[in-house]
This record gives structure tokens, sequence and C-alpha cells, in this order.
């Protein structure tokens, strides 16, 4: 009875393009006065997702979204299109890692829904297949999170995960019989190092690997096992506990590893999503004592960022410092002193995007905003000079061993494909990879034209926006737009080939990526100008992109769709609720839409570097102006809007777009669709390919749909 009632409201509103009878959703009032202002939330009971009757509400919504997409077409066809683009591309190799001369890696091979675990013997001998997640455990879907080897090579490390859950199941397998040990780490947030003497190996202790509860995560523990032993004798290592001397916040992560540029030092550092490096070291020789002397080696202060590499006795790091647009500076190991740091690369016009090294030399990425040059230098002679690289776009460099000066590089631009080489540093001559061959992809997606303009912001600040098209394209406003962007953690949106998008730009799509605030495309100054009480900016730069497409004819506004994932869901969903008439549809895709009660979920401790606490006066308010949830106004005329959820999400609980869309369903006066997608196979994201396509065909069939493109309407 249920399913018939389902399906007579989805041939209903596909007849007559009424509004969708949702399930029942009332709004329970709870109001809470912080720091003298009331606010209210008539959700937060769909928070308890223990709650027999949140379980059903989920199901029901995720239930009426499947019978409503089964009735748009195009949908499949995208499905179609990327599994026979997935075929036609050589295999995916990825996590490299070596260890004694062996090399060690990820590959997905065309059709295959995740990928298995090979290594080398040698950097060109066969590959020999190690672990196939996909046949370990009978009847279930799994996937390899990390990788890594023993010094030795002669042991490695695999954690896979479960249905896109990011809790770790750790195994050791023994490289001569191929088999696993008998060590098995359960619910652990993956592992970080082997010991020097390879008879241990560090990993991330977890209280819960319960994704709704608040406390699962805090005071985590770097432990330490020592192979043959009991999972009971592990030594707590570094965390809160172990050394509360050092006042270790009980939100971060503390990691412990070593450098093989320097093995005289065990190093620990705290991560959280707070970029300045905070970090401590100690001398080898004390690494079994029962206190160890933890010594300062970076802190807030020093501004830190974007990595660190160790040349010997010195300590290279990139700062933000007196430099907005990031320097890089270098130190002693032995007694480090960053106020003193001697100035490696000082700040130029571009931004310093990140190093890495070989044996004799490192490497810089710059960014002109958009596209990657790169430098190496010579720390004996401290010259630095330019590496010529094939074309411009996104660049990428990895290490092969610490004993080479070949690196992984890595390129790629909007319309130009992952292109893989070999770079020897010595000769600065590029090789063909060793690994990864050049994607080569049907005619029409090489056609494709880029536009980067800057788009004056609300304040006068210009804002550089990426425009991706099919050639030949007319601006009259009848091309549907597509426009996507993130504008956190200071991430930006480098230029990189994705074949998603550009399926829809080969259907003449517009696709538009706007470079936000929040970002860090111009430095540190403009992460900062979208950060708690400056994080406005990130939607209203989304919000002045959009404008821009429709004055320049690229789309129309009842043929634009929104999106934005994870922190974007900050910048959709108060776009959206700032500017309704601007969009025809928008997702928020595991997105954060309830930014006010992101604090108290799992993941949520951990962010508040980056967004803020109610417990602040001054934050508190600036969490609430990027609160899409409590944004949302009865009787306004919102647009379609798909909320999105992994239900094995740790980072952002499907509670986040849940109650977003809950109050949407209930506010909404434009009869538009308003649904909830949950991924029950999925948590954050997932390497299972099939499940990814699923996922992002149903996201865009219905924003194409709700866009009016021809290819995505309602089946006859």
């Amino acid at each position: 009875m249920k399913k018939l009632f389902l399906l007579l409201t989805v041939l209903l509103f596909s007849k007559h393009n009424a509004q969708l009878q949702y399930p029942a959703t009332p709004a329970i009032e709870v109001s809470e006065t912080i720091f003298g202002t009331v606010y209210k939330d008539n959700y937060r009971w769909l928070e308890n997702m223990k709650d027999p009757k949140v379980i059903s509400w989920f199901k029901e919504q995720a239930e009426l979204t499947n019978s409503v997409m089964n009735t748009i077409s195009g949908r499949d066809e995208l499905i179609e299109e990327w599994r026979k683009l997935a075929l036609l591309q050589p295999a995916v190799v990825f996590s490299i890692a070596e260890a004694k001369g062996k090399y060690f890696f990820q590959k997905r091979t065309p059709g295959e829904k995740v990928s298995k675990v090979y290594y080398r013997e040698s950097l060109n001998s066969a590959d020999i297949l190690l672990f196939d997640p996909l046949t370990f455990v009978p009847g279930k879907t799994l996937s390899v999170q990390t990788i890594n080897p023993s010094n030795d090579g002669t042991k490695l490390l695999i954690a896979y995960s479960e249905a896109g859950a990011e809790v770790s199941t750790i195994r050791v397998m023994d490289l001569k019989t191929k088999k696993f040990l008998d060590d098995v780490i359960t619910e652990a947030f993956g592992a970080t190092d082997w010991t020097l003497d390879d008879s241990a190996f560090f990993y991330m202790w977890i209280k819960s690997a319960d994704n709704t509860d608040p406390t699962a995560r805090l005071n985590p523990k770097s432990k330490l096992h020592k192979l043959g032993t009991e999972t009971s004798m592990d030594i707590d290592f570094f965390s809160s506990a172990s050394y509360p001397n050092l006042k270790i916040d009980p939100k971060v992560y503390p990691v412990t590893y070593f450098n093989k540029d320097n093995p005289n030092y065990i190093f620990g550092a705290l991560y959280s999503v707070a970029r300045e490096l905070h970090s401590y070291y100690a001398p080898i020789d004390q690494m079994n004592s029962k206190i160890i002397p933890w010594k300062k080696l970076t802190t807030a202060d020093d501004k830190i960022v974007r990595g660190i590499e160790i040349f010997g006795d010195k300590i290279y790091a990139i700062t933000y410092k007196d430099a907005k647009n990031y320097q890089l500076i270098a130190t002693s190991l032995k007694n480090p002193n960053w106020k003193t740091a001697e100035i490696i690369a000082p700040e130029n016009a571009m931004t310093l995007e990140g190093i890495t090294r070989s044996k004799d030399f490192l490497f810089l990425a710059y960014s002109d905003g958009l596209n990657n040059f790169l430098y190496k230098y010579n720390p004996k002679t401290k010259k630095t000079t330019p590496i010529k690289l094939p074309y411009e776009g996104s660049v990428s460099g990895q290490r092969l061993s610490t004993n080479s000066n070949n690196l992984i590089i890595e390129i790629t631009s909007w319309n130009k494909p992952f292109t893989e080489m070999l770079y020897n540093a010595e000769t600065d001559q590029f090789t063909k990879s060793p690994f990864n061959e050049r994607a080569n992809y049907p005619e029409a997606y090489k056609n494709l034209i880029v536009e980067e303009v800057n788009v004056k912001g609300h304040d006068g600040v210009m804002i550089p926006l990426s425009i991706i098209y099919q050639k030949g394209m007319k601006k009259d406003g009848s091309n549907v737009g597509f426009i996507e962007s993130y504008g956190a953690y200071g991430f930006s949106m480098n230029p990189g080939f994705s074949a998603r998008l550009n399926s829809l730009a080969v259907k003449g799509v517009v696709i538009a990526i706007p470079h936000v605030r929040g970002g860090s495309e111009k430095g540190e100054q403009w992460y900062k100008a979208g950060y708690k009480t400056t994080k406005p900016n990130t939607w209203k730069d989304f919000i002045s992109c959009a404008e821009y497409l429709i004055e320049k004819g690229f789309t129309k506004a009842d043929r634009l769709a929104g999106t934005g994932t994870s922190a974007g869901g900050i910048l959709i969903s108060r776009a959206i609720t700032e500017r309704p008439d601007l969009f025809a549809a928008a997702v928020t895709n595991v997105g954060i839409s309830n930014a006010m009660r992101v604090e108290f979920s799992s993941n949520g401790p951990v962010n508040i570097p980056e967004f803020g606490t109610v417990k602040d006066e001054v934050e508190s308010k600036a969490l609430f102006a990027m609160d899409g949830m409590q944004h949302v106004k009865k009787g306004v005329a919102y647009p379609a809007v798909m909320g999105v959820a992994g239900w094995n999400d740790p980072r952002v609980v499907a509670w986040q777009p849940g109650k977003f869309i809950a109050a949407l369903q209930n506010a909404t006066s434009s009869g538009k669709p308003v649904l909830m997608k949950v991924n029950y196979d999925n948590g954050h994201f997932t390497e299972d390919k099939e499940v990814t396509y699923a996922n992002f065909a149903d996201q865009y069939a219905f924003m194409m749909w709700q866009c009016g493109h021809p290819d995505f309407q309602v089946k006859k």
C-alpha cells in the first residue's frame, strides 16, 4: 500500500507539476537563548538518529526521492556515459609508496568498482596483486583507505573500510606468504607509520565508530601496536591522556610519525581543520622512555602551513607570517628558531602552494590564482630555477623514493585530462610515467572552451570565475547553467579535468566555477576574508558570479542550478535563502546546512577553528549568519532543492542536510520539488564507482530536469 501511495504521488506530480506529498515532518519548536538572542529550531528532533521515528523519516524521504528520480530521463544515460568513459581509459594508479626498491600502490582497472593493492619488485617490473577488497569478505564491498609498507619492504599495512565509512580495519600482510598476520585492529581512524625497526606501527584510536555520537572522536590517541601482541596491550603513545602537560586540545588528532630524511628524531603533530602546524619532536633514543621529552617544533604563532621538508639538520617550511602570499623559510632542526629563520624564497606576486623534495632538490609550486608554476631549489648552491612544463594548469609532484631525484609530475586543466610524467631533477628531462598513461576522451570532450574572467563582487572586490562550455555556444541566455564552489579551509578551486562535469558541458551546459573567498586563490587574506565573521563573502561572491552569468547571456535564472559539497553546503544553502530568485535548482551535497549545530556532531568539535562556536558571543552570531536552515522563511518561493546525505558520514552527519530539507518542505511556496536523497551505502564519499555514479547521476539529473534541459525530463 505504501509503495502504491508513493507511485501515485509521483505520477500525479509528474502529470500536473503539483507539489509533492512529503512525509510528515512536525515542527517541534526548541528555543534557546545564546548571549541574549533567542534562536528557534523546529527540527532539533531529527538529530536523534537512533530514534525509530527519525530513522523512518529518512527512509520515507529516501523512498520518495528514489521514486521521483526513477521517472526522470537522462539519469541512467549519464551513468552509462560515465561507465563508457571509464572503460575507454587506462588503469588508474595512485597512493604510490616505495620501500627498499619495491613500489606499492592502489590500482583501479577500467570497469572496476574499487581499487586493488599491487606491488612491483622494481620501478618497471610487472604488477603483482596483493589484495582485492571485493573478494576479501564475501558479500561485502570494501575499499582500501591507506597502504603503508614497512621500511624493509617485507610487510604492508592495509587499512580498509565498508560503505564509505571513515573507520578503518587495519591488517598486516606478510609479503613472502601474501597472507595476513593475526594482528587485527578495528574501529580505528587509520594507520600512520611504522617504527624504524618495523616491529610495531602507530594508528589513530578513537572512542567509537558511531558517526552519530558527538563525543566519538574527542580525545583520540596515537597508539603503538607491537606485532604479535593483543590490542589490549597497545600503548597510548601520544595523546592528551598520556601527556597532560602538553595540554592537547581534546578536539584535535595527535599523530606520531618518523621522517626518513632524518631518522634521528620522532615527531608528533596535532591535526585539526586549523591549517597552522602544531608539532613536537624528540631524539629517537628517547622513544622507549616512559615519558618522552617532547620539544616544540612548530606552534600556531609560527603560522606554518602547507607542509614542511627536512634536509639533514635543516627544516624548510611555508609560512604566511609577514607574507600574505606565503614564503619559504628554513631553520635548524637541532635548535629551531622560526623568528630568526632564513628566508629561502621571499613572498612574490604569486602564492606559494606547496613544497616537496627529491634526494638532492626542493621543489616549490606557485600559483597565479589559477595555474601552477614549478621551481627547483638546490640547497647546496641556494639557486632556484624554473621548470618548463608542457602546458599550464594545476601541477602536483610526488617523490618516488628517498634516494632518487625522480618525481612523478601530474598536470591537468579544466579541459585537458590528467597527464602524468616522470621528471628527472638532475637532467630536467620529462619522460613517460611508469604508472599512469594519459586518458583519451571522445572528440567532444576535446573541444571545450575555457574563459577566465573577473567578476565585481558585492563590495567591489574582483572575484575570479572559470567558465567551461561547448565550442560554438551562443550567449543568448538559452543555455542551462551549472555553478559550483566551496570556499572553506583555504582550499582553492584549482583547475582540473572532471569527466563528470564535462559530460554535462558536452550536452550544452555552461559550467561555472567561482573562486570565492574562503579559498586561498589569492593568498591567506583571501582565505580569511571568507572565514567566521567574514563568511558571508563566500556566498555573496557566489551570488555575484551567478548574476554575471545571467548578465552576460551564459544562462538565465530559470535555467541556472547551483551546488556545494560538504563545507560548500554553507555556500549553497545561504545563496538560495538569500537569493531564491536567482536559481532554478540547487543541491546541498553532504553539505553543512545548519551551521549553529555543527559542533554538536561527531566531527563537529574539530571544525570549531574554521567556523566558530556558539559558546563565543561574536562567533555565535557568525554561525547564525551562515546557517541555511535558520534563514528558511515560510511562504518564500524557493527553487527546487535536493539534499544529499551519506548514512555512514562522520564528517557531515545526515541530519545536517536533513533539517534544511525539512524546513524547506514545510516553507516553500513555489511548488517545486524539495527532495532528500539518502545514500545508505555511502559516507562523505566512497571509492566505489557504481555508488558514486548513481549518487551524482541523481543530483545532476535533478538539476538538469528543473532547469529544463531536454535530455532530462519526465519519461513518457
